[in-house]
């Protein structure tokens, strides 16, 4: 009994894409600033998190859902409500990347990733949101990308995805703001993950290597910086990022998407994965 009414004296987050990659590091960042977490993944390494961040003693539960279906976003929501707690921070974070020319990529894999990177953000939001008003406070972060500050060529229906969420996130925003709760989008460049690799995002950041230079963890705190102030958008995380963000809101879309064509083109295969 001591135990759990300790817990709910802690803050609570869900953060959904946290098995790997910017949504894991985004849960060590809850974790280690004191919030109980609820972690979702589609994928059986996010039964293993739990362990890693034991060590900051806060409870954490894990969850293994298919967020790309309705079914799973229900049962994400019914686990979220189970807890009688209000959500602190919302971090809709799972996404999905298929690279290569729009003609050449498969159907299935681009309907799969509408599903999970638009009409699950929308669904969980959707039943999240009201319950946030009605305790008048709530934050919500949503992890989008740099690559909407221009037309993607090669990544046609991932670009449009994370344009559709900025979009959305801004209009939420402006409805939201009288009831206590804030919206903040998330715009990472490429990081060393296997999104970055297999997806073949943006490659303007690459070391000496061929590697990004920016590392999740860093993106991931820049992240969580942002939300808990109420910040509208974080370009995350290195300066050059941060100057394409802005520089490309005056340029031309004709010459914004032949810039962004250039990055991803060399490194297309074809390949459909998360982050």
């Amino acid at each position: 009994m001591e135990r759990a009414q300790e817990s709910k004296m802690r803050p609570f987050a869900v953060v959904t894409g946290a098995s790997t990659g910017i949504g894991y590091e985004l849960a060590k960042q809850f974790a280690q600033n004191g919030f109980d977490l609820l972690l979702a993944s589609d994928s059986e390494a996010i039964l293993e998190v739990q362990d890693t961040l034991e060590e900051f003693g806060t409870d954490i539960e894990c969850m293994e859902v298919n967020l790309a279906t309705h079914n799973g976003v229900e049962l994400l929501t019914k686990a979220i409500r189970s807890y009688d707690r209000p959500v602190d921070v919302l971090a809709i974070n799972p996404g999905v990347g298929v690279g290569g020319e729009f003609v050449t990529t498969k159907l299935r894999e681009e309907i799969n990733l509408i599903n999970l990177n638009i009409i699950s953000a929308v669904h969980l939001t959707k039943n999240m949101l009201k319950d946030m008003y009605e305790n008048g406070q709530g934050k919500i972060l949503f992890t989008s990308s740099v690559t909407t500050a221009m037309p993607a060529p090669c990544e046609a229906v991932y670009g449009a995805s994370k344009a559709f969420l900025n979009s959305f996130a801004d209009a939420i925003r402006n409805e939201a703001k009288d009831h206590g709760v804030t919206v903040t989008i998330l715009m990472p460049e490429p990081t060393n993950t296997n999104f970055f690799h297999r997806a073949n995002r943006d490659h303007t950041s690459l070391g000496s290597e061929g590697k990004p230079e920016t590392d999740p963890a860093d993106i991931a705190r820049q992240g969580f910086e942002a939300v808990m102030a109420g910040a509208d958008r974080v370009f995350a995380a290195s300066l050059k990022t941060k100057l394409q963000g802005w520089a490309t809101r005056i340029l031309p879309e004709r010459i914004k998407a032949n810039f962004h064509r250039k990055m991803p083109e060399p490194l297309n295969d074809g390949n459909s994965t998360k982050h």
